[in-house]
């Protein structure tokens, strides 16, 4: 699971330098193939659902045959401080029969006090075992942190605060 959460990071990374502008997130699928090479497409409808929902097919069928996978895209999250904004991450680790879910809430920059980055928060695991999620957070982050215009933003806007 560690190169998938790595990928997962990577495109969290630019999705958040899409977003930055207050732009729309086309929903992105992306992979790396048997040899390494990541490699990433992007799902444009009228209706984004209709292009989360067809991204959403090619992950659960793999026709690539990657080793891992990631989808992202916008859509909304409630916590306790509110519905938020939020680019959701549906990871897949094709080897180790993982899936995991988890968001990167975001402050839209339409808003008065400006874009922000919040916290990833873990929405759901399947796989063996109870997963280490710090140890999930570490190798996410350094994901994130091989993207260098994604973690610039990323850095410069983020807030801690929920």
């Amino acid at each position: 699971m560690q190169q998938a959460i790595r990928l997962a990071g990577f495109f969290a990374a630019h999705g958040v330098w899409c977003v930055a502008d207050g732009e729309d997130l086309i929903p992105i699928y992306a992979f790396e193939d048997a040899a390494g090479e990541r490699k990433m497409v992007r799902y444009a409808s009228e209706r984004v659902e209709d292009a989360v929902a067809e991204a959403r097919t090619r992950l659960s069928a793999n026709p690539d045959q990657a080793r891992h996978a990631v989808l992202v895209h916008d859509g909304l999250l409630t916590l306790p401080s509110g519905r938020t904004d939020s680019l959701i991450l549906s990871v897949r680790d094709f080897a180790g029969d993982i899936a995991l879910t988890l968001a990167v809430p975001y402050r839209n920059a339409a808003h008065p006090l400006g874009f922000a980055v919040h916290r990833p928060k873990f929405l759901d695991w399947r796989g063996a075992g109870e997963p280490d999620y710090a140890r999930l957070g570490e190798d996410f982050f350094a994901g994130v942190e091989e993207h260098e215009t994604g973690d610039r933003v990323w850095q410069a806007a983020l807030d801690d605060s929920i």
